[in-house]
């Protein structure tokens, strides 16, 4: 299974091209810095930068929402490659090919403001696949304490 995760920040805005030919696809290319974990021995750096590319309306996303310093996170597979360049010497090539990208972090965030927190808003449960919910502070039968649920409006960011 070839399956990649990311989150990080654009290190600049993305390249968009366009093939040429009747049916133009659009192809944007980025650089992700993803923070490590923890530092190597002896390195300053604290961040690995990651070549992205993504095709067709993926691209278009980019184009136009995408900006340098943007936190995202991608899912997507690694690509190897090839090619000589001018002075006949082969050059090897890793990048990541976006699948998915979604923002990881609100506008606020973004520009200094309060909250941050990825937000999704859960996916209906059918009703006959729902167990029922234990009182708050009772444990649920699969041995996890119960969280109580919250309306989005309870949230303490907007």
């Amino acid at each position: 299974m070839n399956k990649v995760i990311l989150m990080g920040r654009l290190t600049r805005d993305p390249e968009v091209r366009y093939s040429t030919g009747e049916n133009a696809t659009a192809v944007a290319r980025y650089t992700l810095a993803v923070d490590r974990r923890f530092r190597r021995d002896g390195s300053d750096q604290n961040a690995d930068f990651i070549g992205c590319v993504t095709f067709g309306r993926g691209a278009e996303f980019a184009e136009k929402y995408l900006r340098r310093g943007t936190k995202i996170c991608v899912t997507g597979r690694i690509q190897t490659g090839s090619y000589t360049n001018r002075d006949g010497q082969k050059v090897y090539t890793t990048e990541v090919v976006v699948e998915e990208q979604e923002f990881a972090e609100s506008k606020a965030a973004a520009s200094g403001g309060d909250g941050g927190a990825m937000m999704r808003q859960a996916a209906p449960q059918d009703a006959s696949m729902a167990m029922p919910m234990p009182t708050p502070g009772e444990d649920a039968a699969d041995g996890f304490n119960n969280i109580p649920q919250t309306s989005i409006d309870d949230l303490p960011f907007d």
